[in-house]
This record gives structure tokens, sequence and C-alpha cells, in this order.
């Protein structure tokens, strides 16, 4: 497996990991359960961990993608940025979601209110997750870019396409 492999392998657990999270937590304060609310906490820990993964192989891709034909470096670069976003993010609520497990197994007053921040956050961490993933998907999925649903292709559109690549 090359590092771009890796990287498409490894990619949707950022994601996957606080949607499941997000449901968990979710179920949580709906059965006022301190164990499912725990277990929404590790979900994001272990989806701030997989994020790390994710950023460490997405710049050895980016290094073997960028020496293949028909690759846009604007592409890479919007996505590189839009990942950096995002991983700020994940690693943020990872670190709450730490804390708060602290405070739910040593059963101190704030660790409510942490479950109630983890949820917020992880909502603003989906959002620029899905950020993330698409600006990754328009790197190679040309039918996903904005411009997809202009204009039909033609030599001369193509042409000007290429130009811009």
């Amino acid at each position: 497996m090359n590092a771009a492999h890796w990287h498409l392998a490894l990619n949707h657990l950022p994601l996957i990991l606080p949607i499941a999270g997000v449901l968990v937590l979710g179920i949580g304060f709906f059965t006022k359960s301190e164990v499912v609310k725990r277990t929404a906490l590790f979900l994001f820990v272990v989806g701030a961990l997989t994020t790390l993964a994710a950023m460490r192989s997405g710049e050895e891709a980016e290094e073997f993608v960028e020496e293949l034909a028909g690759f846009s470096h604007d592409y890479i670069h919007e996505h590189e940025e839009a990942a950096e976003r995002f991983a700020l993010v994940s690693y943020a609520l990872g670190a709450v979601s730490l804390l708060g497990l602290w405070a739910s197994y040593k059963r101190k007053g704030f660790a409510r209110a942490i479950f109630i921040a983890a949820f917020p956050l992880a909502f603003v961490a989906l959002w620029m997750g899905r950020e993330t993933g698409t600006s990754g998907g328009e790197i190679r999925h040309t039918e996903i870019r904005e411009t997809a649903n202009q204009t039909p292709a033609t030599p001369e559109t193509q042409e000007a396409e290429a130009e811009h690549e």
C-alpha cells in the first residue's frame, strides 16, 4: 500500500466516529445513562486520534499524488487547509472528551457541563469534517466539484480547465 492508499483507508474514521459519538451521546442524554455518555466521549477521543493518523498519512499522500498526472495542486491545497481546520476542532473535541471522561469517573460536578459542551462541539467537528471530506473528494472526483453542473464539456472548456489546473 502506498501513502495515498493509507490515507484513503484512514480518512473516513475521523468522520464516522464523531457521527457515532453524537448518536450515542444523544441516546445517553435521553436515557440519562452515564455509561452511554462516557462511551460517546470515548468515541470522540478515538476520533481525534484517528484524525492525527489521517493528517500524517495525508502529508505523505500529498507528496505521492502531486507527482501523478491530472491532479491539481489548488484542490490539494484547499483540502489540506480544510483538514488543518478540522483537525484543530477534532483535537479540541478529543481533549474536552478526555476531561469529561476523567470528570465523570471522578464524579466531579462539572462533568454534566462537559457532556453538554461536547454535543455542539461535535456538530462543529462534523460540519468541518464534511467540508474536509468534500474538498478531498474534489481532488479526484471532478463530478462533485461546483463547476460540474455548469456548461457541458467541450474541447474548448476542457482546454481552459486544463490550463487552470
